[in-house]
């Protein structure tokens, strides 16, 4: 009876003679329905993504947010156009660098394509995972990214976690010296925000032994983990890392994360208060989401 008057969008009267009940017993019954929670009526709160923008960035310090009203489902390839945008307002040029992370809304965002700035140099924010699942194919993002710009693409043909041995080698290639040397030059940084391992499944995550024991990071950026207060936690591989530094993102002109779901509300705060980011584009849910996290955290 609730799946003819709420999803076929019968009314009562036509329900009473297709069931042969009085109009009477239906009404009880749908009053049944809500009552024990069988039909659901949500009414949302009409608030425009711009002004939830403007809170969070408030809140959380940044220097520019984008808010998207979308459905969960189209989010990710929603986010390109304002992300685009964002870049754009930075006004760069050829020359100009643009570092890309990983991860699944960064792997969206470059397949649904980036406005054209002619020479612009783009560069992986860290060297290639070990990983066939497409989300960690960071140097394949770069050549989208840059077939996308117009610009030019560098690569990092090297693991993102060496040995300690190997790493001076791979650091010592002509090729991989010319990348990374760009790090320092960062204009704009496009990053995922990443959760914490309690919540991310196994094949989701390239950690090591050494990153799932800690149980107390919030989340990380480029494998840089951090606590709800925004405090780097430093992990036996940190110093082998071959990835931009914490240092090299916050002197970037914007380190913009991007990425949407209500569980990415706590990771994306901690990013934040860590300064690994500096901007974000997300969609309403996840806004909402941070926001109600702030209120709990009475901040």
């Amino acid at each position: 009876m609730a799946k003819l008057h709420y999803e076929a969008e019968l009314s009562q009267v036509m329900i009473a003679k297709q069931l042969g009940v009085s109009t009477a017993t239906i009404s009880r019954l749908l009053q049944r329905a809500r009552a024990e929670g069988i039909v659901r009526i949500e009414v949302r709160d009409l608030v425009a993504p711009d002004t939830v923008g403007q809170r969070l960035a408030e809140r959380l310090g940044l220097r520019r947010v984008q808010v998207i009203d979308a459905p969960a489902a189209n989010a990710g390839m929603a986010l390109a156009s304002p992300l685009g945008a964002m870049i754009r307002a930075e006004g760069l040029g050829p020359g100009s660098v643009l570092a890309v992370g990983w991860g699944r809304a960064i792997r969206t965002v470059m397949e649904t394509g980036l406005p054209q700035i002619p020479g612009v140099l783009v560069v992986p924010a860290t060297g290639g995972l070990q990983q066939q699942a497409a989300h960690f194919q960071i140097n394949e993002f770069v050549r989208i990214a840059a077939d996308s710009l117009g610009g030019v693409p560098y690569f990092v043909h090297a693991p993102y976690l060496p040995s300690a041995e190997a790493r001076p080698s791979f650091l010592a290639d002509p090729a991989i010296r010319e990348s990374v040397a760009l790090w320092d030059k960062i204009d704009v940084a496009i990053v995922g925000v990443g959760l914490p391992h309690a919540l991310n499944a196994p094949e989701a995550s390239v950690a090591t032994a050494s990153e799932q024991l800690l149980v107390g990071a919030a989340g990380d950026v480029i494998r840089h983990y951090f606590d709800t207060a925004g405090n780097l936690i430093v992990w036996e591989g940190e110093a082998r890392l071959i990835a931009v530094s914490p240092a090299q993102l916050r002197a970037a002109k914007l380190s913009i994360g991007v990425a949407t779901g209500e569980a990415k509300a706590v990771p994306i705060i901690g990013a934040a208060r860590a300064g690994l980011i500096t901007a974000l584009v997300t969609d309403l849910r996840t806004a909402g989401a941070i926001l109600a996290e702030l209120d709990r955290q009475g901040v």
